[in-house]
């Protein structure tokens, strides 16, 4: 059955419902290259935005190869990007991962690889890739770990049973192996930002994590997702009663690369948040992708103006 909460809004990428001049964000400052590895995931969790699994193969795996051309491109349209994102699915059951993450980092980005840490990441030629990088580069390789709330309970009720405790053995692992570390979280839970900052604190001493709870770039909150739930449309007219610029926005600072499956090769789409909408979808070369954005999307406006978010490190 078709949802109705927002009917009669986003349709049109110019004009909202109203009649008012749609918001759009010009790329202007470009600082992340986002590669989904491919939706194949080694759990299915209950509200997942990407609806990654088992068995999802929309996103087939990338390769080395075609990261390798989308970072020749950044040269050629010099960019400046300072850092390559690797998400998923999880992406180290993309069997290049660890290749394609060496080729970024031995180009100079930064790479922050999105991961569960369960046993995708913790098979022996994974570790011992991680560690090679990890000597290699140092701290420009981040790995942030999802752990959607701070107690076993909650974590497990969005990822399965048994996931948060395998996520804190790879956790540990990351600390004695010195990789560096951040968190991803979820805020709906119903706490406070200042309460669920300070469960998460008590996990990372537990612990003996070297995560700050406090710093979003560290902890990272996100709201959740819900496509149906009634948002506004941002008009162009939003950015001064909001207060906000478009530079804010996610889509004013990173490109995501993916391969759908069944195309002949892979895309850029404007948000990381958005890979199956065609009307984000921006071509096949970067160049193509340096027009503007329409936030003509529920998530664009909960998720991103309203919410503040930003995928990035």
């Amino acid at each position: 059955m078709k949802d109705h909460t927002n009917c009669g809004k986003f349709v049109d990428p110019f004009i909202t419902a109203k009649g008012e001049t749609r918001a759009h964000v010009a790329l202007s400052d470009p600082q992340t290259l986002w590669f989904n590895t491919g939706t194949l995931c080694n759990i299915e969790c209950t509200n997942c935005y990407i609806l990654s699994s088992p068995t999802n193969d929309a996103l087939v795996y990338l390769t080395a190869a075609e990261v390798d051309h989308f970072l020749d491109q950044l040269d050629e349209r010099n960019w400046g990007a300072r850092e390559i994102g690797f998400t998923g699915g999880e992406p180290f059951m993309n069997p290049e991962m660890i290749e394609m993450a060496r080729h970024a980092l031995d180009r100079g980005y930064e790479v922050l690889i999105l991961t569960n840490a369960m046993q995708p990441m913790m098979r022996k030629r994974i570790r011992e890739g991680l560690t090679q990088l990890n000597a290699a580069h140092g701290r420009r390789l981040t790995l942030r770990v999802s752990v959607d709330h701070h107690s076993a309970a909650l974590h497990d009720k969005e990822r399965g049973a048994g996931s948060f405790a395998r996520t804190l053995e790879g956790m540990a692992w990351l600390r004695d192996n010195g990789i560096r570390m951040t968190v991803a979280g979820r805020t709906v839970w119903g706490e406070s930002q200042a309460d669920a900052r300070a469960g998460y604190a008590r996990l990372y001493a537990r612990h003996g994590f070297e995560i700050d709870a406090q710093d979003p770039a560290q902890t990272v909150l996100f709201p959740e997702m819900d496509e149906t739930a009634e948002v506004p449309e941002i008009t162009t007219a939003c950015w001064g009663i909001l207060g906000k610029s478009p530079k804010d926005v996610m889509c004013a600072s990173s490109r995501m690369v993916v391969r759908h499956k069944g195309a002949a090769a892979p895309s850029v789409i404007a948000c990381t948040l958005l890979p199956y909408d065609p009307q984000f979808d921006l071509g096949t070369t970067l160049r193509e992708a340096e027009g503007p954005v329409q936030l003509n999307h529920p998530h664009c406006a909960k998720f991103c103006v309203l919410g503040g978010a930003s995928c990035s490190a």
